[in-house]
């Protein structure tokens, strides 16, 4: 019940809002699906929907529409998304300046990377990182290049590690490692004795190709040129993998050849179950990349690995 300056009932609805239901409802917007939505924020479906409910019910107008498979805001629901992030980031804000304040070093920092560094490097990495940091646990999501930037355009991580570079404006790019690719073929392959190839001879032989998106592929492609869709094209392509592993796998097994990380191969290069080759006039050169959103603030653990993964990599 509320009153008015002359001690009277005022019976006029007055507008609240509670973070809780702005984060979920930003969410659905942002997803544009409330089962999405409702995985995000580790809730039911059902509890999602009863909160939007809620929320529309304290606004008093409709604020998502089910068009089809998707849901969108309405213009209600657009004006208070708008309203909704700002005071959502105004929180995160003051989160993070009281944790940068009190010194507080514990929590859990989300990173995604591509599949060389997140299967093959940064393990080793955290594990280092735990040692100097035990209070902080990190999340690692293993996708492809493509897929790791969108995620973080979108928040959610907070750092990424790929193997290329895009021009997308908000993504800022930090070098931490160096990496080569090479052509990879099994140890009783009629090329294993050779040190390099020429790229025509190729097309002649069954080949294995990264899922479109991959850095590895899009490193290649870079590397051919202005010729790389013919090239590629030319090849007798059996078949395309999403992961560096599955092709090392399949090319052991004899399926094909393929152009990996050197770094993917260390263990069988050892124990000679394949062998690499150089491409003759090409020199597959790469760095892998930390790259962050710059809208976003960094949180202190956040920056306490950014920092970490910066001071010890090897260029």
């Amino acid at each position: 019940m509320y009153f008015n300056k002359a001690g009277k009932v005022n019976t006029k609805k007055t507008l609240d809002f509670d973070l809780r239901h702005l984060e979920i409802f930003c969410k659905v917007v942002d997803l544009k699906s409330f089962s999405k939505a409702a995985e995000a924020v580790f809730l039911a479906q059902a509890s999602v929907s009863e909160r939007i409910a809620n929320l529309e019910s304290m606004v008093g107008a409709k604020l998502l529409d089910r068009l089809g498979r998707q849901v969108v805001p309405t213009r209600a629901g657009k004006l208070l998304y708008k309203h909704a992030n700002e005071l959502l980031d105004m929180k995160k804000t003051a989160c993070l300046e009281m944790e940068n304040f009190l010194g507080i070093k514990k929590g859990v920092v989300h990173i995604g990377a591509s599949t060389i560094p997140g299967e093959y490097i940064l393990p080793k990495s955290i594990g280092l990182f735990n040692e100097k940091y035990p209070s902080i646990s990190v999340v690692l999501t293993i996708a492809d290049t493509d897929e790791i930037k969108r995620r973080i355009l979108h928040g959610d991580f907070e750092l990424g590690v790929v193997g290329s570079k895009s021009s997308h404006e908000n993504l800022t790019y930090h070098a931490l490692w160096n990496d080569e690719l090479v052509l990879a073929v099994p140890r009783n392959h009629r090329w294993a004795k050779k040190k390099e190839i020429d790229i025509k001879e190729l097309s002649k032989e069954p080949f294995i190709l990264r899922e479109v998106g991959s850095g590895t592929l899009k490193i290649i492609e870079e590397y051919l040129g202005p010729s790389a869709s013919k090239t590629i094209d030319s090849l007798q392509v059996v078949a395309r993998f999403g992961s560096s592993t599955a092709v090392k796998e399949a090319v052991k097994a004899g399926l094909g050849v393929s152009i990996l990380s050197f770094r993917a191969l260390d263990t069988e290069l050892q124990a000679g179950i394949l062998k690499v080759l150089k491409i003759k006039g090409l020199s597959l050169l790469r760095k892998f990349y930390l790259i962050m959103d710059k809208r976003r603030t960094v949180s202190p653990i956040c920056r306490a690995m950014l920092d970490f993964l910066i001071s010890t990599s090897i260029k």
